[in-house]
């Protein structure tokens, strides 16, 4: 069997994107913004700040962005080894603080002008995050390859929800990531120890959509404590904490073995 060369296994790559791309737009239909959506079962307002616990909740998203953004360039804290690695975690980071203001932003007056600005450093995060992934994974200069294009797309998808108020690519760029990485997590063998995290992280990200769902049941159900939309906040923030655990945590899985080796045969 013929060896496919790197620039070939891109080009199939991309064209296979692009073609789910066009058999989406062309299978689903338009999802517009409901109004709906910006009505959350807390409204109250304390301190004279509107929305006061969805705006509050939105704060431990910056204390661990700043964290991650400081680690990722002061010295290798994370024992990052593959080139590229850095420059995902870093944008993942970033997009992790940038969720706080941009979440923040929207629950001062949540409208469908300010809602691009809650999600879409999401979108910047959880893409830097797959290709974080990919790199690591897959493919180091498939991964590489794939991070501008990547971003520049979810710029493009957020511009495109906005001007036609149409959900779909959005949707893809919360979505894709979030279902990828775990199949993905069984399928290709790691790199470095610790790669459950990916899986609890997984996880907690469902769960958080799970009560955004539930959002006025769970308000409901606490006796009017906490909404559900807050506690999506604060599990969502679980996601970058497990994944810097991680990542502070891990080794080389080659190197990890060598030192167990090493100890074993020093018994």
């Amino acid at each position: 069997m013929a060896v496919l060369s790197p620039k070939v296994k891109r080009a199939r790559i991309w064209g296979g994107a692009l073609l789910f791309w066009l058999c989406l737009m062309v299978a689903t239909p338009k999802i517009p913004q409901s109004p709906k959506y910006h009505v959350f079962a807390d409204m109250r307002n304390f301190f004279g700040v509107p929305n006061t616990l969805n705006v509050v909740t939105s704060f431990p998203f910056l204390v661990v962005g700043v964290f991650g953004l400081v680690l990722c360039f002061h010295g290798n804290y994370f024992g990052i080894n593959l080139r590229g690695e850095i420059w995902g975690w870093f944008f993942f980071y970033a997009g992790i603080a940038g969720a706080a203001f941009g979440s923040a932003y929207y629950h001062l007056k949540p409208d469908d002008a300010r809602v691009l600005w809650d999600r879409l450093p999401m979108m910047i995060a959880f893409t830097s995050l797959f290709t974080s992934f990919v790199i690591e994974r897959v493919d180091e200069q498939i991964g590489i390859n794939s991070f501008i294009p990547l971003l520049m797309i979810v710029f493009m998808s957020a511009a495109y929800e906005r001007i036609f108020n149409d959900l779909r690519l959005c949707m893809l760029f919360h979505l894709v990531p979030c279902l990828a990485i775990p199949v993905m997590t069984f399928i290709f063998p790691p790199r470095y120890t610790h790669s459950r995290y990916w899986l609890y992280a997984a996880g907690f990200y469902i769960l958080a959509k799970f009560e955004s769902a539930a959002d006025r049941r769970i308000y409901n159900a606490n006796h009017y404590v906490i909404s559900g939309h807050s506690l999506e906040h604060l599990c969502m923030v679980m996601v970058p904490v497990l994944l810097t655990v991680m990542l502070l945590s891990r080794n080389i899985r080659m190197e990890r073995r060598h030192i167990e080796e090493h100890k074993i045969l020093r018994l």
